[in-house]
């Protein structure tokens, strides 16, 4: 049978039940939604439902198995810009399947067949005297409901009717349509009716009580003791009055502007005025929370001693010199002036270098409170400068949320991952973050829900991003940018000897004379199991092995003595991860080490090219980017130019095809740096000599065969020396960029300089 289908109109609020009318209004502006389902009503017939959980989005899963077959009586226009409904309730009807069609809902019914049960005729004689009881108990039934009563003949139609005059909430109501047998319907209705007229009774008896003391002149008390007795059921007594007294008493000891002081004020008595049931009230006692709990004026003083400050920071973090440097001189001026607005420092690096634990520890060095906030994915600009206070459920923004977790005025305030805040239609959360970090507007911050001036200016904020050129260039300009590159193995190995073996174990319960680690294990970890720019997987990786050699320990029965070394490691971990030596060991033709700046800091990329039969076609693989691709192009052009002076025969390039091939090729890569490195991979393709695999290069080159300079050139050559590379050749504008680089670093590599890709050819291949 093909049943026909019928637009379904959601309602959530309201109950229409069947054999009654009810009357709609919708603003012709916002109800954009109900505009459309009515002009779409076929012959003026829809389903009318209720669904099954209200606090849930709509989908077919929330809407339930039964609703009313209703009517479109009447649509009229208003004189206030709105639209007026009547809509008729038919009968209730069982909803065969729901069908979703663009923005509407659309399904197919059919009629529900009652069984007769002996029964029901009882039933309606009893519903009938349990009504009559309600009437007379609850003021607000009036006897129009009398005078309908004859034309009902069915205890189905007797608990319809009943059920649009009772004064009970919409998710009692609810129920009604969906119990589908009337004698169910009929004593759900009596226990409703039965438990409104004891709250009636409640009421009546507290009414009672309070006339006992009550005389004419005496409304106001009447008033008072009514609530008193209301909270005295509820177990709230004088809730509310002592909550103001509270409040005042606070408010009196708040070091504070005046200006904010009044505001404070203001909204005490405010809320002392509005009435306990007001929806308001709610709103108004939150706002109070706030502005009574934020530091206002409550500052920590700074650690004084520049040494102490510096013993902190060289215990808890190796290296990183230059940022500890710009924390003392801040404090030196500081003391010198007595006036200084705090630095906005923006601490830039690959993931695991220590940007957010430094942060934490120069929180610690100057004795400052911590606020700490992660942006990263933010894209809603509330998030930062909060709601209006007009919104249902907002908040301040994290800002102001973070200083008031912190409790003091001037805290260091660690903004996480500044370079991954997204924008949309929302807004833009970066430019958000102007008026925060900007020391000429921070002075005077204005959060949305505070609505007052905010003094930030006092705030040390300290930024962490991953990616410079992600974070957006106006906010960029409000930030002192320090670099914390890679480290280096060596670095490293300080680093676990100082730091994080004797952390991990104190963590695991383990002591020096239990388990012991040499210098040459720690390398042996480093290299063959962790692959990253900082210590993070370091760090994991240790705590691993001694969570292996506790449990032996308790398994054993006996904590002995355990000297971990090379073989032991490989027992407790498995097999090295990473074989560095692997890819270096075969020089062949066509392939040449690039270097490249990661995630994970510097890597080195092997550029593979090859060539068959074809016609002169150039095949790009690998995940590369638009850049990479113009690289390779650049490459193949330049050579060709250059044909005579590279030795190559032109029927090569005009009867084969090349094909060029980045190896992992689920890394997208990109970038110019590799210009240098392609056009060596097909000179040695071309030319059939090949490059050692000692030596690795980058740059990027140009169609006159002029080098440029590239950037991220420490990570870079960190990441080849540990390859294994012995030789790097690059821009000569980036030999000043070797003063960041190790002295043990550059003590083993031979660095070559170019200004223009012959003198790479006269280094290569000449030879």
């Amino acid at each position: 049978m093909d049943l026909k289908k019928l637009l379904v109109l959601i309602i959530n609020d309201m109950v229409i039940f069947p054999n009654n009318e009810v009357r709609i209004e919708y603003d012709n502006t916002y109800d954009k939604q109900m505009i459309n389902i009515v002009d779409s009503i076929e012959d003026n017939l829809m389903l009318i439902v209720n669904p099954l959980d209200e606090n849930t989005s709509i989908d077919i899963t929330s809407l339930p198995k039964y609703g009313v077959l209703g009517r479109l009586k009447l649509k009229m226009a208003v004189p206030n810009g709105k639209t007026r409904l009547v809509m008729e309730g038919i009968k209730r009807v069982e909803i065969c399947n729901y069908q979703q069609e663009e923005n509407f809902f659309k399904a197919s019914y059919k009629d529900i067949e009652i069984k007769e049960n002996k029964k029901e005729k009882d039933y309606f004689n009893i519903l009938l005297k349990s009504l009559e009881k309600y009437i007379n108990k609850a003021p607000y039934v009036g006897n129009a409901i009398m005078s309908q009563l004859n034309k009902v003949d069915s205890l189905n139609d007797l608990c319809d009717l009943i059920s649009c005059y009772l004064n009970l909430d919409y998710s009692k109501k609810k129920k009604y349509i969906v119990t589908i047998d009337p004698i169910e319907r009929a004593k759900k209705i009596i226990e409703d009716m039965n438990e409104d007229i004891k709250l009636i009774e409640l009421e009546q008896k507290i009414e009672r009580e309070v006339e006992k003391e009550l005389s004419e002149s005496q409304k106001e008390f009447f008033l008072h003791e009514k609530i008193k007795l209301m909270q005295q059921e509820l177990g709230e007594a004088n809730s509310k009055d002592d909550e103001v007294v509270k409040l005042r008493k606070k408010s009196s000891k708040l070091k504070c502007p005046a200006k904010v002081k009044e505001r404070i004020e203001r909204e005490i008595s405010r809320y002392e005025a509005m009435n306990s049931n007001s929806p308001e009230i709610g709103i108004v006692r939150d706002y109070l929370d706030w502005m009574i709990n934020l530091p206002w004026n409550n500052y920590t003083k700074d650690t004084t001693s520049l040494k102490e400050v510096k013993t902190i920071l060289d215990s808890s973090h190796y290296a990183l010199e230059e940022v500890k440097e710009r924390i003392i001189e801040y404090l030196a001026v500081k003391q010198n002036t007595n006036n200084l607005r705090s630095p906005i420092i923006c601490l830039v690096g690959p993931p695991g270098v220590g940007k957010t634990s430094l942060a934490l520890s120069i929180a610690r060095s100057l004795n400052r409170k911590v606020a700490k906030i992660s942006v990263g994915g933010i894209n809603d600009e509330a998030e930062i400068i909060g709601h209006r206070r007009t919104y249902v459920g907002a908040n301040p923004g994290r800002i102001i949320q973070g200083i008031r977790k912190s409790g003091s005025t001037n805290p260091v305030f660690i903004i996480d991952e500044i370079d991954k805040m997204t924008k949309d239609i929302k807004g833009d959360p970066a430019s958000s973050l102007l008026e925060v970090l900007d020391p000429e507007q921070n002075n005077k911050f204005s959060d949305h829900y505070i609505e007052e001036e905010f003094d930030l200016s006092k705030v040390l904020f300290i930024a962490t991003a991953n990616y410079i050129d992600q974070i957006p260039y106006e906010l960029r300009d409000r930030l002192e940018i320090i670099d914390l590159s890679s480290y280096t193995e060596y670095e490293k190995l300080d680093i676990a000897k100082k730091h994080l073996i004797p952390k991990e174990l104190e963590e695991h319960g383990l002591t020096p004379l239990q388990v012991q680690i040499d210098e040459d294990t720690i390398l042996f970890i480093i290299r063959s199991y962790t692959k990253e720019a900082g210590v993070r997987e370091l760090e994991r990786t240790i705590a691993t092995i001694l969570r292996k050699i506790v449990k032996q320990f308790l398994l054993d029965g006996e904590q002995a003595f355990f000297n971990i070394t090379k073989e032991e490691v490989e027992k407790l971990l498995g097999a090295p991860k990473y074989l560095y030596s692997e890819a270096v060991e075969n020089d062949e033709y066509g392939v040449v080490n690039g270097m490249a700046y990661t995630a994970f800091g510097g890597d080195v990329i092997q550029i593979e090219a090859n060539y068959y039969k074809g016609n002169g076609e150039l095949i790009l693989t690998g995940s590369l980017g638009d850049v990479m691709k113009e690289s390779c192009k650049i490459a193949l052009s330049y050579i060709k130019a250059n044909l005579e002076v590279f030795k190559i025969d032109k029927s090569l390039l005009d009867e084969h095809d090349i094909h060029i091939h980045v190896p992992e090729g689920a890394v997208n890569k990109d970038g110019p740096s590799a210009g240098i490195t392609i056009t060596s991979a097909l000179i040695s393709l071309l030319t059939k000599k090949h490059i050692s695999s000692k030596v690795a290069m980058t740059g990027e080159i140009t169609l006159r065969g002029r080098v440029l300079p590239i950037g991220g050139v420490k990570e870079k050559v960190i990441g080849a020396h540990r390859t294994g590379v012995r030789k790097i050749i690059m821009p000569i504008e980036n030999k000043k960029d070797l003063e960041l680089i190790p002295e043990e670093i550059k003590n083993e590599i031979e660095f070559i300089f170019v200004k223009n890709y012959l003198e790479i050819f006269n280094e290569l291949f000449k030879k």
